[in-house]
């Protein structure tokens, strides 16, 4: 078990060699990935992102729940005040789902999953929780629905935790198309 000392130790590390002053504020960079809180499906390693590349949501399932739109909604006025900082041009809205997800086992507990997509229960069935590819699909409906963003490009990939390899299930599209 790593201990906070050790954490510490680390960032140690992080401060003296990965480190960049010049950071700049960017709560909706040209990339924000929305991807499941297991810990084997960091989007930072998955997809080999650098430091400030990208805004990251993480969420169990990395699903679009209400909450997540919420934040999507928040780092949106972020961005807006601090748009002197902000990354210009094209944004691309990632959803990063993954196989073996521990969500799945929550199938069978619907009023916990109605929670937590706050809808009734009789529609847990639209939201394809025991398939990755499904669950991508759906979610990016729900983007299309919820976010009006038309500089903002949104694709689905699967992360296949038994071969360490992406699958691109939604190809980029415009979130908001003219």
């Amino acid at each position: 078990m790593t201990s906070i000392d050790d954490l510490v130790e680390r960032n140690t590390g992080f401060a003296a060699d990965g480190y960049s002053a010049d950071l700049t504020i960017n709560a909706w960079g040209n990339i924000t990935v929305i991807g499941c809180v297991d810990s084997r499906v960091d989007p930072t390693y998955v997809l080999g992102l650098g430091n400030g590349e990208a805004s990251v949501i993480r969420n169990v399932g990395g699903r679009v729940t209400p909450a997540t739109l919420q934040t999507l909604a928040m780092l949106a006025k972020v961005r807006h005040a601090n748009a002197a900082t902000s990354v210009a041009g094209t944004r691309n809205l990632v959803l990063l789902h993954h196989t073996d997800c521990g969500m799945s086992a929550l199938a069978d507990f619907p009023d916990v999953l109605a929670e937590y997509f706050q809808i009734p229960s009789g529609q847990l069935d639209t939201k394809s929780v025991r398939d990755p590819y499904g669950a991508v699909r759906v979610d990016v409906e729900v983007l299309r629905a919820h976010q009006h963003a038309p500089d903002t490009l949104v694709s689905g990939l699967v992360y296949d935790v038994g071969t360490g390899g992406v699958d691109v299930v939604v190809a980029p599209t415009l979130l908001d198309p003219p």
